[in-house]
């Protein structure tokens, strides 16, 4: 299924509200705690390249992919004067770069994408096959709380930047699964909307699944926290960060 297509193109506008900049000290902070001072990166399922900026600016060597071509032109854009970055389109399951790196990364809850157990581990594998000795892998997930209780069949409504949406949610108990249909209409002018659907589909883990998973690929080190925090996640918790080294 591809998602991300038109939306791309309005993608940045409807995520003015993450403070990436924030999010950025948050792994850095990981680096610091871990004694980690990498100088390749790769960045999986990088989207507009929001957070790659951040990397690139930096200094880090980046390679960065994503499986959307619309949401790569964007970032192509964003990131066309910096020389320190690669960017792929590649699949987050079955990536191949033949590149080891210090550091792997997946934000903004891109894991959930995966949406089944065999899938999972087919990622993690690619993940440690392509970090180095003594690598980190940080990513974070939409909690099972949040897919089921907060966005659960849930629908959300609202107007922003001369953007309407309608985000309707359809959590499936059996299969752990979270549909979102996404209606957005865009105002043209003249009293004119563009009307853009998308169908997004995330799965809802528990911690214990994806440490287990991380465990079965080979990382035997991991820690489990509260997203932009470094304590154990609740049950309220609605974004998990995990940090695997190998």
């Amino acid at each position: 299924m591809e998602i991300y297509n038109e939306f791309a193109h309005i993608y940045d506008t409807l995520m003015e509200d993450v403070d990436y900049g924030k999010w950025y000290d948050y792994i850095k902070r990981i680096f610091e705690n871990n004694n980690i001072s990498p100088k390749n990166i790769l960045e999986i399922a990088c989207g507009t390249g929001n957070f790659t900026k951040f990397l690139c600016k930096d200094g880090y060597n980046v390679t960065c992919f994503d499986i959307s071509e619309d949401m790569l032109s964007v970032a192509y854009d964003k990131l066309k004067d910096y020389k320190n970055v690669t960017i792929l389109k590649q699949d987050m399951i079955d990536f191949n770069i033949n590149i080891r790196y210090d550091a792997i990364l997946s934000i903004c809850d891109s894991i959930n994408y995966i949406t089944d157990l065999k899938n999972l581990k087919n990622s993690f594998e690619n993940v440690y096959s392509h970090l180095k000795d003594g690598g980190i892998f940080i990513f974070d997930i939409n909690s099972y709380h949040k897919l089921s209780k907060i966005l659960g069949d849930n629908t959300y409504v609202d107007e922003q930047n001369d953007i309407f949406y309608v985000w309707e949610n359809f959590f499936d108990d059996t299969n752990k699964i979270c549909e979102f249909y996404l209606n957005f209409f865009i105002k043209k002018g003249n009293n004119k909307y563009k009307r853009i659907q998308e169908t997004h589909i995330q799965k809802a883990y528990t911690v214990e699944e994806i440490v287990s998973t991380l465990n079965q690929v080979g990382f035997n080190t991991i820690e489990v926290y509260e997203s932009f925090t470094f304590k154990p996640p609740r049950k309220s918790s609605e974004r998990i960060n995990f940090i695997a080294k190998k």
